[in-house]
């Protein structure tokens, strides 16, 4: 799937054909699926830019499959449900939904929907990381030399930890995407031990501090609440 992908987990046939039809005549490209079954499985081998996923599902409900999905990817979730109680809306949200739309539904707005939060969660074109031939990362000031663990910013050497390099390398890669504590700890500990949230927090105050102290940019690393860090 490419960065256009649209993963419709629906097992009303109907509403599952109308999606697609209106996703793709405004030129995004859509999949299905009717069950819950291997919704998960599919997101982490596909990695589609959203997911329209509905509540009641055969086999996995639509709540333990975004519960799952949050332990790997940010990528934006919409969910579809026929109940209105507004304890089922927080719940949604709570669990990693990035929206909630009641059946029935137009569905203009819920390809609105989905522009809009792409184009929240997407980095523009003109803001994303440069890699040299040579394995460089730019991004802005920063330079990156993933063979030297060495990050530079205007020339100026930033001394980090091999840690708080493989942070930074992972949130300047991609530029505007917000990585959940649990992206960032796989990213930087390949031997794949387990760390608390504190931890991670811990390696990107010492970062911010770090380049701070250099670029004498304060908001570079931004928090997002209840989700994880970003690179602005």
């Amino acid at each position: 799937m490419n960065n256009e992908s649209i993963l419709i987990v629906e097992d009303e046939v109907k509403i599952a054909q109308i999606l697609v039809d209106y996703l793709r005549n405004d030129g995004f490209q859509a999949a299905v699926l009717n069950s819950g079954a291997k919704a998960v499985e599919t997101i982490r081998e596909s990695s589609p830019a959203f997911v329209i996923l509905d509540l009641m599902l055969p086999e996995k409900d639509g709540m333990t499959i975004c519960r799952e999905v949050r332990q790997f990817s940010n990528v934006p979730i919409i969910m579809l449900t026929a109940k209105v109680d507004e304890i089922d809306r927080l719940m949604g949200l709570e669990i990693g939904a990035d929206d909630y739309v009641c059946k029935p539904f137009s569905p203009r707005e819920v390809v609105a929907r989905v522009k809009t939060i792409l184009r929240r969660v997407q980095p523009e074109s003109n803001t994303t990381a440069a890699v040299l031939p040579d394995g460089q990362l730019k991004y802005q000031t920063m330079t990156l030399r993933p063979e030297e663990y060495l990050c530079l910013v205007s020339d100026e050497r930033v001394d980090l930890t091999p840690v708080e390099f493989r942070l930074l390398k992972t949130m300047v890669s991609r530029p505007g995407r917000v990585f959940s504590r649990e992206n960032l700890m796989e990213a930087s500990y390949p031997d794949g031990r387990v760390v608390s949230d504190r931890t991670v927090d811990s390696h990107v105050k010492n970062l911010r501090k770090k380049v701070m102290a250099v670029s004498g940019s304060e908001g570079f690393i931004q928090s997002v609440y209840g989700v994880g860090y970003k690179v602005e």
